[in-house]
């Protein structure tokens, strides 16, 4: 039975119970139920993320009241409970165990909390579209005396430092603004007279100014993209970078007004330096990804994603539209916000052709099966993943440059406005988008038959048009055997490149040295070794991980070598038989050109 529209708001209280135990307390308080019994729902999984995460086995305690009686709960599946029929009000308690780092779930120690409503909340069946209320307590602990609270909810009656209580309009906008809690670093700009933050967490001294300039310059040339919208009259009153600081580590996840990132403490710039490190170009590079989220994701969304309870899996094939559009403006944006030069931006594309070029998966995955089985191959990857899939963030950013080079060289539109396009369709009414959404638009806008190129791009394994659409901008391209660095301390300590020439299709974690992944048909597989062997010794030398390359290519094509390794503590050996290196290295540079290719370059670079 449906309830009334006008009922008092839901309401969530959230204490961080006990930091050193990592729980948090949350009391769920509704005025009214279901005389048939109130049924709760936790999410599976959270938006961006496309794995079954099973957010309710982190309930540590649980438990309902009626006033001062309490009240039978009844489980019916592993996300969902029923509370027995009472009259009056009703209060879920529950204890979360929350002790995960990444952006996806929830984590609370004696410096930092941190929670995805998705990995916290009950929902309330019936009451999810209304309003809703949440508390956040300030710990009950002395060292906390300066935490503060980060979120982009809207505050109803807070503190100076943020504790009090916030508004959702709905039970979707409660768990798409995640909430950070600790003493943090925040670097605070304008775009568009909307406040922007980046919350650092960790510990870490950078060069806030630095940092204020260059995210300005990313989300200023993001948001001219999209006509300077949405304002805050759309309903973004602000927007935060929730960046938990670490040693290593890089990541994030897209929310409606706010992004969840982790980085590596050493990418960010320290004052008094003025270089442009490649990790700090990642760090950009993932900041302008989650932002351009903001559009596409958030409000362009589509309409299967959309409608989704959360409750399990749903299917697409667009995620390539999702992610890979994304990561092709991720890079571009750094270009055309002035942070890097062109030749540096070639070089992140080539990155990008690079790995995946290097893993065989892409021919035997379409990027449209990609996306659709994301839930269980991308986000769930083994031993073979490299060698039986393919990956819809880089190759879709392929596909994404491809389709904006051949939508510049035959029409009189670029990608950017089929995004617009997207933007006024989806974006500004709020309505999901259907599948095959870009298609349909990338076609409506230039009026060009793009069917074949879609069916190519993404329903084939057939190699992308890369070299033939580049040329035609003015840009060259060449694909050869990678580069190789040996140890070789006689020259000022250096190590030398070269440039590499043999092949064991071998692929080693350079923390332990044992097989990462071994590449379909190489002689590493064709000697029988797999994924978690450690290779020893080679040809009677010792192999440890900073020696291997330079063994490798003291090898002969055609020759064969033992190969000595332990599996499962057991020494094991084989013969291994060298193939030539495998040209799979991207190179992308300015060309000399002719000049209707350096116009459409100019056009498109800028240059």
């Amino acid at each position: 039975m449906p309830l009334s529209k006008s009922q008092t708001p839901t309401h969530y209280r959230v204490v961080p119970l006990d930091l050193k135990a990592h729980l948090y307390r949350v009391r769920c308080e509704l005025e009214s139920t279901d005389p048939e019994g109130q049924v709760f729902a936790m999410p599976c999984w959270v938006r961006g993320s496309y794995r079954i995460r099973d957010f309710p086995k982190h309930v540590v305690t649980l438990s309902a009241y009626s006033g001062e009686k309490q009240v039978t709960i009844e489980h019916l599946d592993k996300g969902r409970l029923r509370c027995a029929p009472c009259a009056g009000s009703l209060i879920l308690d529950y204890t979360v165990y929350a002790l995960d780092a990444s952006v996806r779930m929830a984590w609370l120690d004696c410096k930092r909390g941190f929670f995805n409503g998705s990995a916290l909340f009950y929902a309330p069946d019936l009451v999810r579209e209304q309003s809703f209320h949440l508390t956040l307590e300030r710990p009950r602990d002395e060292t906390t005396d300066e935490w503060r609270v980060f979120t982009a909810m809207s505050p109803l009656l807070v503190d100076e430092k943020g504790f009090g209580t916030y508004f959702a309009s709905d039970f979707e906008a409660l768990i798409d603004h995640p909430v950070e809690i600790g003493p943090h670093q925040e670097i605070n700009f304008q775009v568009d007279d909307i406040p922007h933050s980046l919350v650092l967490s960790g510990r870490c001294t950078v060069d806030m100014t630095r940092l204020a300039n260059d995210l300005t310059a990313i989300c200023s040339v993001q948001r001219r993209l999209f006509e300077c919208r949405p304002l805050k009259s759309d309903g973004l009153e602000r927007y935060l970078f929730l960046c938990n600081v670490r040693a290593k580590g890089l990541g994030g996840l897209e929310h409606r007004s706010s992004s969840a990132l982790t980085c590596n403490r050493d990418a960010l710039p320290r004052p008094g330096e003025s270089d442009f490190k490649s990790s700090y170009y990642s760090f950009l590079g993932l900041a302008g990804h989650e932002y351009f989220h903001l559009w596409n994701g958030k409000r362009i969304t589509p309409a299967r994603l959309a409608k989704s309870d959360l409750s399990a899996e749903v299917y697409t094939r667009d995620l390539w539209a999702v992610e890979g559009i994304t990561s092709y403006y991720g890079d571009l944006m750094l270009l055309r916000a002035g942070l890097i030069n062109i030749p540096a931006y070639l070089d992140l594309v080539a990155r990008v052709a690079t790995r995946v070029e290097r893993e065989p998966g892409h021919r035997v995955q379409s990027l449209s099966d990609c996306s659709f089985e994301a839930w269980i191959k991308h986000y769930q990857p083994d031993a073979n993943t490299a060698n039986a899939s393919t990956n819809y963030y880089s190759k879709g950013a392929l596909v994404a440059l491809c389709l904006d080079l051949t939508l510049r060289l035959h029409s009189e539109v670029s990608l950017d406005d089929v995004m617009r396009h997207l933007w006024r369709l989806y974006g500004m009414t709020g309505k999901g988008a259907s599948e095959g959404a870009l298609e349909k638009a990338a076609a409506d806008r230039s009026g060009l038959d793009l069917t074949t190129f879609f069916d190519h791009a993404l329903r084939s394994t057939d190699p992308l048009p890369l070299a033939e659409l580049l040329d035609s901008f003015g840009v060259a391209t060449e694909l050869r055997s990678p580069p190789v660095c040996l140890n070789d301390t006689t020259v000022d300590q250096k190590q030398l490149c070269v440039s590499k020439k043999i092949e064991l299709g071998i692929h080693i974690e350079r923390s332990d040295g044992s097989v990462k992944n071994v590449r379909r048909g190489s002689a590493g597989e064709l000697a029988g070794l797999e994924v978690g062997d450690i290779p020893v010794a080679l040809d009677g030398w010792r192999l440890r991980p900073e020696n291997w390359d330079a063994l490798v290519e003291s090898l002969t094509v055609g020759q064969h070598y033992r190969m000595h390794y332990f599996r499962d503590e057991e020494l094991f050996e084989a013969i291994i038989e060298p193939a030539p290196a495998v040209a799979d290295a991207w190179l992308f540079s300015l060309a000399d050109a002719d000049a209707e290719s350096l116009a459409r370059r100019k056009q498109w670079l800028g240059v």
